[in-house]
């Protein structure tokens, strides 16, 4: 699976566009906002999504989410369901933090753990890792070694759990339970900041050695 991070909003929240190079088929992860930069670089690759894919529902993940799927005319998939409550805020959220009103979302299909999303020939895992939110999910691209990590985990740090419903000890317990063991060598686009390998955080980030 190919990808391009798009960093969106004051936020600089890594938008992913994926892609399988045999089909060309396209998926978004993501997207916090600034749609027409997204547009912008979907339409350079060349690219038409088939599918817009949310790993949660903060409101830096997901506010250009329905004008680019109405755009597109592709149905919103994910998060988990546990996460209805955060998209049914999103005016609240966008209040919160000054930006324009985001209006409630409801997804055309949730997603469970176990659950698989297809984009072309590629098969993504659904994983459900809570903690940052109670439906936060990730995707997975076994053959090709890649997750698509959202606020679970960065580079050198995880998610914040500050939030409503929101637990450290989850957080913690689902990287150790179920990212670390995909292996060393997985990539893994988090949603803000630089890439990474499992291997590097499971033996150098400070959270993960306690």
């Amino acid at each position: 699976m190919n990808y391009q991070i798009i960093p969106v909003t004051a936020f600089s929240q890594n938008c992913s566009v994926i892609w399988d190079d045999a089909t060309q088929q396209a998926a978004l992860v993501d997207p916090g906002g600034d749609a027409e930069t997204i547009k912008a670089v979907l339409a350079e690759r060349g690219l038409t999504p088939s599918q817009i894919l949310l790993t949660h529902g903060h409101l830096d993940h997901v506010g250009a989410a329905a004008e680019l799927a109405a755009h597109y005319q592709v149905p919103i998939v994910g998060p988990h369901p546990l996460d209805a409550f955060w998209l049914d805020n999103l005016p609240t959220q966008s209040r919160m933090f000054g930006l324009p009103e985001c209006a409630p979302l409801t997804p055309e299909r949730w997603l469970e753990e176990g659950e698989t999303v297809q984009v072309g020939n590629v098969e993504l895992e659904v994983l459900l890792c809570p903690g940052h939110t109670p439906g936060h999910i990730v995707f997975f691209d076994r053959a090709g070694r890649l997750l698509i990590s959202g606020d679970v985990i960065f580079n050198g740090g995880v998610g914040r759990t500050d939030f409503p419903q929101g637990s450290h000890s989850d957080l913690i317990d689902a990287i150790k339970t179920k990212l670390l063991p995909l292996g060393d060598d997985v990539t893994f686009v988090p949603g803000h900041g630089p890439i990474s390998t499992l291997g590097r955080e499971r033996i150098s980030n400070p959270f993960l050695q306690e």
